[in-house]
């Protein structure tokens, strides 16, 4: 079994890789900087589970074209990961997504991998990072962890999700009442493209007396929506939005996946459904 590490830019779609197989599905980013956060999920998930040789798909073909388009880089979508698991002889398929949550890009992967269920002796499918209440509180002690440098009761610390239309955007309420919950008042959750939007995380922030805002991504990478929606210049980004209520804003553009505690939270969905 392939055990070598491999570097994050490598589409990690060789052939010849055993029976036994974690496909590591992501949304995926189109930027080469960002995809090292990729990376190191993918790699952590390789030195956790040594037995298995670790693949990489993404599940947004947009990305995957624009990748092609400007680096001449091929790497799977899912369907491409599936049949290249079949063709390898792959006996064992654990599916592993860095999906924030059980939101419409997650069911188009179970969806997918449906259709492949009676060409693998099994194939088995973690769940999202937001699934159970452990999961919840391990993503909350980790948010608090990588900003305890701002509990100064003069600072509010904004995180930046997605948002989607689907009802699984409830996650933001549930993570934002559960640090509420615990006595971590200065958190506040919002989104990019649902609710809550910047303009009612902005109207928490003022309820209280805060005389900075430091900004952080809520998403597994931090890629151009970070860079343009949450620490951009434009007028509409929350930096700006921010800094025109009149607060100093620090952005810290690091996602998710770069802090081990929920690379190995990851990991252990993945081990979950191996056992199982």
């Amino acid at each position: 079994m392939n055990s070598q590490k491999i570097q994050a830019d490598n589409p990690r779609n060789q052939d010849g890789i055993g029976e036994q197989e974690l496909l590591v599905v992501s949304v995926g980013t189109a930027q080469a900087q960002t995809r090292l956060t990729l990376g190191a999920i993918e790699d952590s998930m390789a030195n956790a589970f040594p037995q298995f040789t670790v693949r990489r798909c993404f599940s947004n073909q947009t990305i995957l074209n624009r990748i092609k388009q400007r680096e001449g880089i091929s790497i799977d979508n899912v369907e491409e990961a599936l049949r290249r698991a079949q063709a390898n002889g792959v006996r064992k398929l654990v599916i592993q997504p860095t999906h924030m949550m059980d939101g419409l890009e997650y069911r188009k992967v179970v969806t997918e991998a449906a259709r492949y269920s009676d060409s693998f002796g099994s194939l088995a499918i973690g769940a999202p990072l937001l699934t159970s209440d452990k999961d919840f509180a391990v993503v909350a002690d980790t948010l608090v962890s990588c900003t305890s440098a701002y509990h100064d009761g003069k600072t509010a610390v904004c995180f930046m999700g997605h948002g989607t239309e689907a009802a699984s955007n409830e996650v933001y309420a549930r993570m934002q009442k559960l640090l509420s919950d615990r006595g971590w008042s200065h958190y506040f959750i919002g989104t990019m493209e649902a609710h809550p939007t910047a303009e009612d995380v902005l109207a928490m922030v003022k309820s209280g007396n805060y005389r900075r805002v430091v900004l952080r991504p809520l998403m597994i990478v931090s890629g151009g929506h970070i860079q343009n929606h949450m620490a951009g210049d434009q007028n509409h980004s929350w930096k700006r939005i921010f800094e025109g209520a009149g607060y100093a804003v620090i952005c810290q553009q690091q996602g998710l996946g770069d802090l081990a505690p929920i690379r190995e939270l990851l990991a252990a969905h993945a081990r979950a459904v191996m056992q199982e």
